[in-house]
């Protein structure tokens, strides 16, 4: 999970060294060419002069300066992604979030949660200073991120599987999520570190793909599940669900991006996977294909939008009858949920991407709302609660608030995975 810019790219604030937060889809295209400090170089020069113009644009008028080349504006239109009111009240809101991770973060570099979340809940953390334009090796979060990336590599197993290899029951269900999602965060950052670092990454990031692959294509006691992912160990009468399949299909994709081996058959199949959770009665996105798996909640229908959105599904039918779901199900009850086995801070997160990549009226009606709803239940700490629904609590502040970061950032269209 491309090359959408939005109609009025938001300059971030400056790190405390005085350099711009670097746009990621140039850190990774010339990462693997130039050291870290000649990257920053070449970056900032190469937009001091647009980043000019749009700070003067923010100064001399409401409207924020659009970009004539921009791709996307067919999704937005005139209207801005944000109003400068709206620019203000998310910049303050997600500082204050990452000064809390910061602080939190543990001396190993890891950010604390049930042991059964680890590295995912990390990665997650990692990738939310990411999101609001930290780099490693640069600015006020430099050690913070670095740290983060070192505990989550030395977090590999020898056959390619990136957990705490745990002797319990839940680690055996967590497993491809730490996996998938601790992949996705160092396809992101793959380019960005030094020569050394990014040669542990690489090596990596091949591991992790062959352990992924093997994982997609253990037999499948039902056709229907062919392609997707699921539990390290067979559970149920399920051999796939969607929600660890978003995970896999994103890591797949990053890498992808960053020119790792990824052949085209592998996302092919995951891709036909996601299209068949599709339930045409209820016009979403189910989490499995059967029994008590068979059911849409918030974050399976946004999940589904943004899995198909970064196989270059943008505007399907599906996608497009999913957002409508998705406005249907608000997320104004703040930690609400709308299924048993439905959670808001995950749910926001992915509807968010979602509503983001359908752009329009999509996230007009959505996104303005979630940002209102959120800023007004950040904790005076700059955290948002744990999970209140399922068992997704026991994870803790450091996970709710990571994906609350995740669901706010879309404007600043940094994170490469989740730009259009």
């Amino acid at each position: 999970m491309r090359d959408f810019v939005s109609t009025s790219p938001k300059p971030t604030a400056l790190p405390s060294n005085g350099c711009e937060p670097l746009p990621r889809r140039q850190c990774r295209r010339l990462g693997n060419r130039v050291g870290v400090g000649g990257l920053v170089v070449v970056v900032v020069l190469l937009q001091s002069a647009n980043n000019a113009r749009l700070r003067a644009g923010d100064a001399t008028s409401d409207a924020v300066t659009s970009v004539p080349d921009s791709p996307g504006l067919d999704r937005f239109g005139a209207r801005p992604v944000l109003t400068p009111a709206q620019w203000d009240k998310l910049d303050k809101s997600i500082d204050r979030a990452l000064e809390f991770l910061a602080r939190s973060q543990e001396r190993n570099g890891s950010f604390r949660t049930h042991e059964s979340g680890q590295p995912a809940v990390t990665s997650l953390c990692a990738m939310a200073f990411l999101a609001r334009g930290h780099v490693p090796g640069e600015g006020a979060y430099q050690d913070h991120i670095g740290r983060a990336i070192d505990f989550v590599l030395d977090s590999q197993a020898g056959d390619g599987t990136i957990m705490l290899h745990i002797n319990s029951r839940a680690a055996h269900f967590e497993g491809n999520y730490n996996h998938a999602i601790s992949g996705l965060m160092l396809g992101e950052v793959y380019g960005m570190t030094a020569a050394s670092r990014q040669e542990r990454i690489r090596t990596a990031i091949e591991k992790a793909l062959r352990l992924s692959r093997s994982q997609q294509t253990r037999p499948k006691r039902f056709p229907g599940d062919r392609g997707g992912w699921r539990y390290m160990r067979r559970f149920g009468d399920t051999d796939s669900d969607l929600s660890v399949t978003a995970w896999q299909l994103m890591f797949l994709r990053s890498a992808r991006n960053a020119e790792f081996d990824v052949p085209e058959e592998w996302i092919t199949e995951a891709m036909q996977y996601v299209r068949r959770t599709f339930d045409r009665r209820e016009q979403g996105f189910r989490y499995g294909l059967r029994g008590e798996d068979d059911y849409c909640s918030r974050g399976m229908v946004g999940a589904g939008v943004v899995a198909l959105s970064l196989g270059g599904e943008h505007g399907s039918e599906i996608t497009q009858l999913a957002g409508k779901w998705i406005l249907r199900h608000s997320f104004d009850s703040y930690n609400g949920s709308t299924h048993p086995q439905d959670r808001y801070h995950y749910g926001a997160f992915y509807c968010s991407q979602a509503a983001f990549q359908l752009g329009g009226d999509y996230w007009f009606e959505f996104f303005p709302k979630l940002l209102d709803v959120m800023v007004k239940n950040q904790n005076g700490d700059g955290s948002w609660n744990p999970e209140s629904n399922g068992n997704d609590a026991k994870y803790g502040n450091l996970y709710s608030t990571a994906l609350a970061v995740l669901a706010l950032t879309p404007p600043y269209q940094i994170l490469p995975i989740y730009q259009r």
